[in-house]
């Protein structure tokens, strides 16, 4: 029985005894690889998706909580979008010179060779993408079921079956088509944001109403220790993470060169607007210890002020995970796609469906290593571990844009920053290494011990020569990749020929 995106995908006639016509590979000139179907407005709704995530809704406090007055939450979230702004130019710049899908890895392999590339994905593989996305899927769940549990803990498993499917549901999405996953995205995007702007409206409103008794001192009680001032600045800008993720399908946007700098520049002013203007809202209608102590900030809101309302509020919340856990899905699979293709993980993963044009092995892969971490009991502990290496490697790819400056000078680069840029986000980056170092040293070790685990797998699968690995692994990739083949309709994919002419002009 063929796979059920082939046969959404198949829209070949059929002869008369009802056997569909196979393509014929070699007598057409239409190369395998993925199709450039990602548009402006697609790659600002992946961006504000991904910015955008549950945090805004649920858990805000922890910039108040550090801060410890509204005046400096506010500029201290209005510093956290400056900074993030500063990285996403500098992926403006590394997106449109190295045209390569994959983000991070594809920026630290040009720069600093195969080695840091490989950790790179190898925390990735095992930490950050699986665990990011069975939270999400578990947050989402969890708001899904609150209306039928309203006053205790919904049932563990009805929760994790329910993530499950939510996770099976979008990588079938992106399985299909490229398209259905940008739709869902758009879709789920612009609903998120317009609960945000019935939040705003409210708290607008209150202070037309000259409802600012929370607002008069503002400043009053503000943090004045370097080290409370650094956490909450922390925790800012990890609510900001999200903004690179168009640079992991730069390889499938139309006219990259000119629409990823310019959905960049859209999304970081429209996520920054929408924080600050929410977080107002919020602060206008509750007051601190209000903020501080409730597990789902936006659904304390919504129960103040939207009355019969309020359910919007937890709709809201589900559909803000959907929206960036379709992201986070789209992202991660490219990074274990491009990671194939660079020969760092196993050749299947390079396969592309012949007829859909996305990468369903590292889909499905990338699906099956989340369902994998939603049987970790206390898989939000997990979070915990690569937070240190989160920050380190997107300061890293950052400092190869200042290396490939001094080291490939003639590189063709459509938008050329200046340095100021980059160097600021490096030294800023270099403080928020430290500061898990220094807050939550336990985990931040052991999210360095996972990275640094990836040395063998690198020894064994990449360092020695093809004729030296073990024979078992060769057997083992080989069969996989020709079973993936057959039985999910797949090929290896083209590299762009437009890459190859780049790389010799920067040489």
């Amino acid at each position: 029985m063929p796979a059920p995106w082939r046969i959404c995908c198949n829209k070949k006639s059929r002869t008369k005894n009802g056997k569909a016509e196979m393509d014929n590979m070699a007598e057409t000139s239409e190369k395998m690889q993925m199709k450039k179907e990602i548009t402006l407005l697609n790659g600002v709704s992946l961006i504000v998706g991904n910015m955008i995530g549950s945090g805004i809704f649920v858990s805000p406090r922890g910039v108040l909580m550090y801060s410890a007055s509204y005046g400096l939450s506010l500029v201290i979230w209005a510093l956290g979008g400056m900074f993030s702004l500063f990285g996403a130019l500098c992926y403006a710049e590394l997106g449109t010179s190295i045209v390569k899908s994959g983000g991070s890895y594809a920026y630290i392999l040009e720069a600093f060779g195969a080695f840091v590339a490989f950790i790179r994905l190898w925390s990735s593989l095992l930490i950050i993408e699986p665990t990011t996305q069975a939270v999400i899927a578990i947050t989402f769940a969890n708001y899904i079921v609150q209306p039928i549990f309203p006053h205790c803990e919904p049932p563990y498993d009805a929760v994790r079956l329910i993530a499950a499917a939510c996770i099976c549901s979008l990588t079938f999405i992106n399985c299909v088509n490229v398209k259905w996953g940008t739709r869902v995205q758009d879709v789920f995007t612009y609903a998120k944001v317009m609960a945000l702007i019935l939040v705003i409206s409210v708290g607008l409103y209150k202070i037309g109403k000259g409802e600012t008794e929370n607002l008069r001192a503002p400043f009053e009680g503000s943090a004045t220790n370097s080290g409370m001032i650094a956490l909450a600045l922390y925790s800012a800008l990890f609510s900001y993470s999200g903004w690179d993720t168009l640079n992991y399908v730069t390889e499938e946007m139309q006219n990259p060169e000119r629409n990823l700098p310019l959905s960049i520049a859209i999304s970081m002013p429209i996520v920054t607007i929408i924080y600050l203007l929410t977080n107002i809202a919020y602060y206008v209608v509750l007051d601190m210890s209000a903020l501080l102590t409730s597990d789902a900030v936006a659904v304390t809101f919504g129960g103040e002020t939207l009355s019969y309302a309020k359910w919007i509020i937890p709709i809201a919340v589900a559909m803000s995970c959907y929206s960036g856990l379709n992201s986070s899905i789209i992202a991660a699979s490219r990074l274990f796609y491009v990671g194939a293709r660079e020969g760092h993980l196993p050749d299947s993963l390079s396969l592309i469906h012949i007829r859909c044009f996305t990468p369903v092995p590292a889909l499905l892969f990338n699906g099956l290593m989340t369902l994998l971490y939603l049987l970790v009991e206390d898989v939000f502990l997990l979070i915990n571990y690569y937070c240190f290496n989160y920050w380190l490697f997107v300061g890293l790819s950052i400092a190869g844009l200042i290396y490939l400056r001094y080291t490939q000078p003639h590189r063709p680069r459509p938008i050329k920053l200046n340095l100021f840029f980059p160097i600021v986000y490096c030294l800023c980056s270099l403080f928020l290494v430290i500061v898990p170092l220094y807050s939550d040293t336990i985990n931040s070790l052991i999210g360095i011990g996972i990275a640094l685990s990836g040395i063998p797998a690198y020894y064994l699968g990449v360092y020695l020569p093809v004729e030296k690995r073990p024979k078992c692994l060769q057997w083992l990739s080989a069969t996989t990749t020709k079973y993936v083949q057959m039985l999910f309709y797949c090929a290896l994919s083209d590299l762009d020929i437009d890459m190859e002419p780049r790389a010799a002009k920067s040489r």
